[in-house]
Order: structure tokens, then sequence, then C-alpha cells
């Protein structure tokens, strides 16, 4: 229930986000055409096509569960996690034909969204879409078709190259997020780094995206890197050190190095017990094994860090 409560939240706030700058979805309203859009948009209704679709035949299935599942992870990891973000540019830029184009994107998304859920969350989806589109109910809406036209006519569908893109950027940015929080930084501060070698890859066009949704300044002169990433055939160096309590790092970091040179003390004293080895199940010394390699990557890793301080 706390999850499902949660959920709900998500919905609306990600509604009222919209609403704030913005959006309003009235029946009627055209999506621009294809060559109007930005990759993340073209990426977005791409997946909602794909999903819709999806739900459709999960449907006549009966498959409530699945789809349950569905929408959640499309709603929250997509459209509220990744869509949202990347379109905060452009709805906040200067660009008002951008700008535009991405609130008709995201007031068609969150539309086509909020019908497919209403079955399953009857109450928040009305309120939600009423507010949206104006419109007199959600129980009388049409349900939404898996395709969707721009205002040329023309049907955007799969977009393998915009979803190809994308799921690098999110490749990407994932792995420079691990090494941020590993590294004890806030995922507001911003951050000095070069990018090398992007302006080689796919992702170039992206950079700009990217440096925003990781918070990563342009480096000065003076750059010292202290943290590196290899994702996508970049090279991403960060100066972790910059705004970071570098004695509270450290006691974080050694404590959390404690905790892990503790753990592979009991698993080696446990694999070092031939009646254990010999006797328990082969899959619980086969787990153990793999705790024992986990916890020396771990105590490897924290070495490292600890190392690259100041």
């Amino acid at each position: 229930m706390a999850g499902s409560r949660n959920f709900c939240n998500k919905l609306w706030n990600a509604v009222r986000f919209a609403l704030l700058n913005g959006v309003r979805h009235p029946a009627g309203t055209e999506l621009p055409a294809a060559a109007w859009l930005s990759v993340p948009d073209r990426w977005i209704l791409s997946r909602l096509a794909a999903v819709t679709a999806e739900i459709d035949a999960l449907y006549e299935e009966f498959e409530f569960a699945k789809i349950c599942d569905t929408l959640y992870h499309f709603a929250w990891d997509e459209v509220c996690d990744w869509y949202l973000e990347l379109a905060k540019p452009a709805l906040t830029g200067d660009d008002e034909a951008t700008g535009e184009a991405t609130r008709r994107v995201l007031g068609e998304v969150l539309d086509r969204l909020l019908r497919l859920i209403h079955p399953l969350l009857p109450f928040v989806t009305e309120e939600l879409w009423t507010a949206l589109t104006g419109g007199e109910s959600v129980v009388v809406a049409r349900w939404p078709g898996a395709t969707v036209t721009g205002s040329d006519g023309a049907e955007l569908l799969a977009d393998p190259a915009a979803e190809s893109e994308m799921a690098g950027v999110m490749r990407l940015v994932t792995e420079v997020r691990r090494l941020r929080s590993d590294q004890g930084l806030r995922p507001s501060q911003q951050v000095p780094a070069r990018l090398t070698g992007i302006d080689v890859t796919p992702l170039a066009p992206h950079e700009a995206r990217i440096r925003t949704l990781l918070r990563l300044a342009e480096p000065a002169e003076t750059f010292a890197p202290t943290g590196t990433v290899h994702a996508e055939g970049i090279t991403i160096e960060l100066n972790t050190a910059v705004g970071l309590d570098v004695e509270a790092e450290r006691a974080r970091l050694a404590k959390t190095l404690a905790a892990a040179q503790a753990e592979l003390e009991a698993v080696e004293r446990k694999l070092a017990n031939p009646s254990f080895v010999d006797r328990a199940p082969a899959e619980i010394v086969a787990r153990n094994r793999e705790r024992l390699a986990a916890a020396q990557r771990e105590i490897e890793q924290l070495t490292e860090r600890i190392a690259v301080l100041p």
C-alpha cells in the first residue's frame, strides 16, 4: 500500500509539474511533425506507442498483474525519472518553439498515460486528466490507440534510432551518477568535468543534456580530476573533491571499509572450514564464494577511493 501511495504521489507531482510549466492538452491538440521533435521527444513517443500496444495485448489475455507492472515502470522509470528531467531545459529555456513542442509532447504522453492507468486508479486519474485536458471525464474518454500522429498527418511510430541514442545517454548518466554517489556528492551539487571522446560518438549531440542531468560544470584551467568513468566510448573525468567535506567522506569510507573487511574475514573463516565446504549444499558454498569475491572487490574500490582523497 505504501508503494501504491508513492506511485500516486509520483503521478500527481508529474502532472502538477506539467501544469505549472504551461502544459494544457485539450482534445484536438496536435503534435508537431517528427522533424520538429527532439530526440528525447521522439524516444518517449516511441516508448508510449510500444507500451500502449503491450497493454492492449495484456488486457486481451486478462494479465492484470503484468499490466500494473508495465504501467508502473513506464510511468515511474521512463516518464517521471527520465523524460521529465530531459524536458526541463526545453520547458524553461528561451527557445519558444522548442518549449512549445515539448509541452505538446508532454501533454500527449500524460493524457494517454492517465487514460491507460484509469481502470486501475480511477479517482486519481480522473482528477488529473480533467485538470490536464479540460475534458468532461476520463470515464467517457476514448481508449488510446497505439499510434500517434503529427501535425503533418504522419504517424509517429517506433523510432529505434531515438531509442538507441537515449539508451546510451541513460547508461552513461547512470554510471556517472554511481560514481558521484560513491564519492558522497549530493545529486544537486555542480561538479567540474571533462568529457573526452564524446565528439566521435552518437552521443555528441547530447553533451549539453548529459551535463544538465549530471550537474557537470565546464572545467577550469586548473582542473584536476579525482575520478574517472569510461562509458559508451567516452571518458568522463570529474573533480569530485570540489565542495566535498573530505574528513567526513574519509570517515564514511573508513567505516564502510571496516564493514567490508569484517564481511571478508567471516566468509574466509567459513570457507576455510573443511566440514562446511564438504557438508554444506553446493549452492550455499557457491553463494559464499560469491560473497567473498564481492567483498574483495568492494575493499579494493574503497581503498582506491580513500587513496585519491586530498
